[in-house]
């Protein structure tokens, strides 16, 4: 500091938080301010699939590009902002397909409190009214019932049994096939995607 000048405390990062929110959670996209508590959240959490290094955590960052081909969310607690489960759509194909690929997992010590459902239902609702998909699928494994029971809440289809459908630690396992469409779901675009062709 010189002559007097107050030193100012540099003021944290706050994400911006426009994808809806419900009583509990509010759904916003991940960050590269993320990167410690989503580290922090995989670590103290068993059996995830996700990016547990920092070096990982920018890889997987990467990928997403605001729901073009694939969008990072968070579910996060409207009282404190912390992120109690993620959720991403992956693999955005336009279209005559306008679909997209769930993936999501519930972190300790917030699972099994129903923050995960809410969360859902914020996706399904961007994913359909901002995205404009007209579908969305889920592929769990069948000894995984806490998101089986998640998915058949918001009224997912069962498709049918993939073997060797995604590999997961090490090996190809096979998972179940849900789906679930805008229509079946009652939220409907106002218009469809520009990349829908007209017939």
């Amino acid at each position: 500091m010189e002559n007097g000048e107050i030193e100012q405390a540099e003021q944290p990062v706050v994400p911006d938080v426009d994808l809806g929110c419900s009583p509990r959670v509010v759904l916003r996209r991940i960050t590269v301010h993320d990167q410690d508590e989503f580290l922090e959240r995989v670590r103290a959490s068993v059996k995830l699939n996700l990016p547990a290094t920092p070096d990982a955590f920018q890889a997987f960052i990467n990928r997403f590009d605001e729901g073009r081909s694939a969008d990072g969310l968070l579910v996060c607690l409207v009282d404190t902002g912390a992120i109690a489960g993620n959720v991403n759509i992956n693999s955005i194909i336009r279209g005559r397909f306008q679909n997209g690929s769930l993936g999501y997992a519930a972190f300790t010590p917030y699972a099994g409190r129903g923050y995960m459902s809410e969360g859902l239902g914020l996706v399904l609702r961007h994913a359909f009214e901002e995205l404009r998909l007209h579908r969305l699928e889920a592929q769990i494994r069948p000894d995984n019932q806490a998101s089986i029971k998640l998915v058949q809440r918001y009224g997912f289809r069962y498709e049918g049994y993939s073997p060797d459908l995604l590999f997961i630690d090490g090996e190809w396992r096979g998972h179940g096939r849900w789906a679930l469409t805008n229509d079946i779901h009652g939220v409907v675009p106002t218009a469809p995607h520009p990349t829908l062709p007209n017939h």
